[in-house]
C-alpha cells in the first residue's frame, strides 16, 4: 500500500519539482495538488511536459487530511503558520519548504521576516530538514522545517570545519551565487531576461534571510555558542544551481589541504548525498544539475592560514524538493535515498 502525498502549491518552480519527483517514487502516490492559482486547472495543462492528469484544487484542510498522509507545503512565508497547525491534528505528517518552521526562535523569525508569531508550542515541534546534521531526528519527528537553498550549500561546506573546531568561528565568510529560479516563478523585473542576462549581481548584503538560519545551525554545531557569518550573495545568469564559497581562519595554519579532505570524508562518510573531490578538483553547478547532491572542494592555503571551501547544489532539487523528498524518506522509516536522482546530465 502506497502512501497517498499532497502538496499545496504545486504549480511554483518548487511544487513541480515536487511533483516530477514523486510521481517517480515507488512508495507515493500523489492524490492531491493545492494552489491559490489556476484552480480546477489540469495540471497537465499548466505543464504538457508532465503526463498526469490530476487537477489543481482549492485548499481544503479537511479534504488533505482525509486523503493525505503526508503534506508538502511549498508556498510563500506565513502560509504554513496558518495551516500546519489543523494538518497536525489532522494525523499528516508535515514537510514545510517555507521558512515558517524553520526557527526555534520566534523571536528571530518575526524581526527577518516581518510576521507576527504565536505558535511556539508547533514549532519547538519542528525539525531543521538537513538530512546530513539532523538524520536521527527526522526520524521521529511529523514537522520538518527545510533549509533555504543558500543555508543547505553553506552548512554542508561549514559543519566539519566547526563541529571539529579547526576554524575560528568569527572568521566565517560565505560568498554564494544563486541562478534566477532561487527568486521564484513569479519574480521581480530584475530577474527577467534582459535585466538578468550577461551581469553578476550582489544584493541584500548582511540582510539576507538566510543569514539566521545559517547563524543558528553553526550555534547548535558549537553546542550553543552564538556565531555571526558574513554572507553575501549573488545573482548570476544563469536557470538553477548555487555555489557557495566559504573562507575561515584555521586555528591550526599546519594543516595541508590532504589532512582537511580526509576530515570532511570522514564527516560525510554515512551522507550519500555528499561528494567530497579529491584534492586539486573544485566542483562546478553543472555537475549536480538536475540531482540531489552536495558536491564539496577545499584548499587548505598556508600562505594566508585559511581554509577555502566550494559547496555546490541545485537550488530548486538539494536546495529545496529533493531535500524535502530526503526527509520525507527518513520520516517515513524508507531508504534515504529512495527516489532521488543521484546522476545529472552533462554537458
Amino acid at each position: 500500500m502506497k502512501t497517498t502525498v499532497g502538496i499545496i502549491g504545486a504549480t511554483g518552480y518548487g511544487g513541480i519539482q515536487l511533483l516530477r519527483l514523486l510521481a517517480d517514487h515507488p512508495q507515493v502516490d500523489v492524490v492531491y495538488l493545492g494552489a491559490e492559482q489556476n484552480v480546477g486547472i489540469p495540471i497537465q495543462k499548466l505543464y504538457p511536459f508532465l503526463s498526469m492528469d490530476r487537477v489543481t484544487e482549492a485548499v481544503n484542510i479537511t479534504q488533505i487530511t482525509q486523503r493525505c498522509e503526508v503534506v508538502f507545503l511549498s508556498a510563500p512565508k506565513g502560509v504554513a503558520v496558518k495551516l500546519v497547525p489543523d494538518l497536525l491534528a489532522g494525523g499528516c505528517r508535515v514537510i514545510d519548504l517555507s521558512a515558517d518552521y524553520r526557527f526555534h526562535n520566534l523571536k528571530t523569525y518575526e524581526q527577518w521576516y516581518d510576521l507576527p508569531r504565536q505558535d511556539q508550542a508547533t514549532a519547538s515541534k519542528a525539525v531543521y530538514g538537513l538530512p546530513e546534521l539532523y538524520r536521527e531526528q527526522l526520524t521521529t519527528t511529523r514537522l520538518v522545517g527545510c533549509p533555504g537553498c543558500y543555508a543547505t550549500a553553506s552548512l554542508l561546506a561549514v559543519a566539519p570545519l566547526l563541529k571539529q573546531g579547526l576554524i575560528l568561528p568569527d572568521s566565517v565568510i560565505i560568498d554564494a551565487k544563486s541562478g534566477i529560479s532561487g527568486a521564484g516563478r513569479n519574480a521581480s523585473a530584475d530577474n527577467l531576461f534582459a535585466e538578468a542576462d550577461s551581469t553578476v549581481v550582489a544584493y541584500n548584503i548582511g540582510r539576507h534571510r538566510h543569514i539566521p538560519e545559517i547563524e543558528q545551525v553553526c550555534s547548535h554545531l558549537l553546542g550553543g555558542t552564538e556565531i555571526q557569518v558574513q554572507f553575501t550573495p549573488h545573482r548570476i545568469p544563469m536557470s538553477r544551481g548555487i555555489m557557495a564559497t566559504l573562507y575561515g581562519q584555521m586555528r591550526d595554519p599546519g594543516l595541508v589541504t590532504e589532512d582537511m579532505l580526509m576530515i570532511y570524508e570522514a564527516f560525510y562518510r554515512l551522507a550519500p548525498f555528499v561528494k567530497i573531490m579529491g584534492n586539486g578538483i573544485y566542483p562546478q553547478t553543472k555537475w549536480v544539475t538536475g540531482t540531489n547532491n552536495c558536491m564539496i572542494g577545499l584548499e587548505a592555503d598556508g600562505r594566508t592560514g585559511r581554509i577555502v571551501v566550494v559547496s555546490v547544489i541545485d537550488n530548486l532539487l538539494k536546495g529545496q524538493s529533493s531535500q524535502a523528498v530526503q526527509c520525507m524518506n527518513l520520516m517515513l522509516g524508507w531508504e534515504e535515498t529512495l527516489g532521488l536522482p543521484r546522476l545529472g546530465y552533462y554537458p
